[in-house]
């Protein structure tokens, strides 16, 4: 498996594809994951239009196992983000 993609490479990419200096997309992708963060911190959702859809879902209070000491306990309600691939980034990914 490839190495994944850090932001200095992202953003040096995003210039390029952009046609501009690392700065004003530095910015851009920061504007871009502030914006993605509020919304989803908040109980919304955001598309990415042919990457996919991040959004926030509760679990319930469950139990859980230690597995070091086998022992279990009872986890509160939480929140996790997840995200659903687009079918555009899948088929491109797989044909």
């Amino acid at each position: 498996m490839a190495k994944p993609m850090t932001k200095t490479q992202l953003v040096a990419a995003l210039a390029e594809e952009m046609g501009s200096d690392k700065k004003s997309a530095s910015a851009a992708l920061d504007a871009v994951t502030s914006i993605i963060t509020k919304e989803v911190s908040n109980g919304g959702a955001v598309t990415l239009p042919g990457v996919g859809k991040i959004y926030c879902r509760e679990r319930p209070e469950r139990m859980v196992r230690n597995p070091a000491t086998g022992e279990q306990f009872k986890k509160e309600a939480d929140k996790v983000v997840k995200m659903t691939i687009a079918k555009a980034l899948k088929d491109s990914v797989n044909g």
